[in-house]
């Protein structure tokens, strides 16, 4: 699953929102790191919602209507499997990092 992907399922964990705001929030979420689009979420969005990884529900949000996106259980479920093979991806790194001399130490 690439980043922005896995960003997605990452704040839409936390709660439903809308896709301006779940731009807003990987992008808070990465320090600006990864900043999808709205040519970026809107087709995940969709994907998501066809594989069954979340709900879309269209809903008044300060005064407009916008379609607010959820989190199923096959979502969070997708989350964690995600999130363990970031992390063993992210291990892998840092000892690849580490063998090769480079870190936040290394004056390089």
């Amino acid at each position: 699953m690439g980043l922005s992907k896995f960003f997605i399922l990452r704040v839409l964990h936390d709660e439903a929102l809308h896709g301006y705001e779940i731009a807003r929030r990987v992008a808070r979420v990465t320090g600006g790191c990864c900043s999808p689009s709205e040519g970026t979420i809107y087709p995940v969005l969709r994907d998501f919602e066809a594989g069954g990884f979340v709900t879309g529900q269209d809903a008044l949000v300060q005064g407009r209507t916008r379609r607010v996106y959820a989190l199923t259980p096959a979502g969070r479920a997708a989350f964690a499997v995600a999130l363990e093979a970031w992390m063993e991806a992210t291990t892998a790194l840092a000892d690849t990092g580490r063998a090769f001399g480079c870190g936040k130490d290394d004056p390089a």
